[in-house]
């Protein structure tokens, strides 16, 4: 019989994984291990220095215990001790690297982002395994072709359990493996409880595992909008056309001729003049007299790099430009205006507001935080 053994070398860009499987028949494959090279089993291995490191380690700390009891100085050793002190440490190497090696070897094996190749012991000659069979459907793809027009009885067991709460409808996609199914059943069971139908709202044909995660939770189907196209719109020396999701009419064609007029007279140039996102805190005080007070506060030029400071390091893209307040009796409210780069900055923005409440507070120990707000904005010139 052949020994085929498996190496382990990083598969080709591109080329999908594949998980180990056992081989019958021709040959029998083999996964080396760290411990292949020793001369004894590894359980015995394992033992022998499992004793050794105990055993070293229990006559160590009764002979120290001793001469601490006799006063007699822990540098002055034995050859017995000379020879526990080996053992410990050496049994401590062995343990350390060989358990050590077996967690990475084992966290090795278990990658899918490798590729098996045989080496076939008669002939000497590395071989690629038999190629794998074609790629199932994504298990996350429920067939609409396959959908059943009466609900399976396991599926209603999952219904009624949902209906019932005993299980949160959030966990339907990671416990089924199957989006498409999981959203049939929260439908199912919505529709229970509710007592409304739902007939306006399709449910097959559409790819409800590309949205797992990402854009959209709890789905219980989908919904269609027409897209029109107004153009070509001539901005900044540019010729575009604008897609338009939308139910309203003739909204669409206005849009186009307004194109079409901008095209006609030569076209339209734009100008940024400002881009930023803006957070909105609101806080209250005992008295107009302190809100005033940190209204000044805020607005003084001669605080603006301090409060900068404190705002710009929650983030590497989130600048603050600028800080506006208003009072109203004893509220004041507080309008942070800062740049965040190429994205939305919704987070990075809510953070160096933090931060900067978090520093007023220091000063400004009454002060109650009642309400936040958040605004992107952008200005621009047509």
């Amino acid at each position: 019989m052949a020994m085929e053994v498996r190496r382990r070398v990083p598969p080709p860009h591109g080329s999908a994984p594949r998980r180990q499987q056992a081989t019958g028949g021709e040959g029998q494959r083999v996964r080396v291990q760290a411990g292949d090279a020793l001369p004894l089993p590894i359980r015995h291995t394992n033992l022998i220095f499992s004793a050794l490191f105990a055993a070293s380690l229990v006559y160590l700390m009764r002979r120290w215990r001793e001469k601490i009891r006799s006063s007699t100085p822990l540098h002055v050793v034995s050859l017995a001790e000379i020879f526990a002190i080996c053992g410990l440490v050496a049994s401590l190497i062995y343990l350390l690297s060989f358990f050590g090696i077996a967690f990475v070897q084992s966290v090795v094996s278990n990658s899918d982002d490798e590729e098996d190749f045989i080496i076939d012991s008669r002939h000497g000659q590395a071989r690629a395994p038999p190629p794998p069979a074609p790629a199932a459907p994504c298990a996350l793809l429920g067939s609409p072709a396959a959908a059943p027009e009466k609900m399976p009885e396991e599926d209603e067991e999952i219904v009624a359990a949902v209906v019932a709460g005993k299980i949160p409808s959030y966990v339907l996609e990671t416990r089924l493996g199957d989006c498409r199914r999981a959203a049939g059943i929260r439908r199912e069971a919505l529709r229970r409880i509710t007592g409304r139908e739902m007939d306006g709202l399709p449910l097959d044909g559409f790819d409800y595992a590309s949205i797992l995660g990402q854009c959209c939770e709890l789905p219980v189907g989908f919904v269609q909008l027409p897209v029109g196209v107004a153009g070509p719109l001539l901005l900044d020396g540019r010729r575009l056309y604008v897609p338009m999701a939308t139910t309203e009419g003739c909204l669409v064609a206005s849009t186009n001729r307004g194109c079409k007029a901008i095209a006609e007279s030569g076209g339209a140039s734009s100008v940024v003049l400002k881009d930023g996102m803006t957070r909105a805190p609101a806080v209250r005080f005992p008295s107009a007299r302190r809100a005033a007070e940190l209204k000044a506060f805020l607005e003084d030029p001669a605080n603006f790099d301090t409060l900068a400071m404190v705002f710009n390091r929650s983030s590497r893209f989130g600048r603050l430009q600028g800080v506006k307040c208003a009072i109203a009796g004893r509220n004041l409210y507080m309008r942070f205006s800062c740049s965040t780069g190429d994205a939305m900055g919704m987070n990075m923005v809510s953070k160096g507001v933090q931060n900067v409440l978090d520093y007023l507070q220091a000063d400004f120990p009454d002060m109650d935080v009642i309400s936040i707000s958040v605004t992107k904005w952008r200005s621009t010139i047509n």
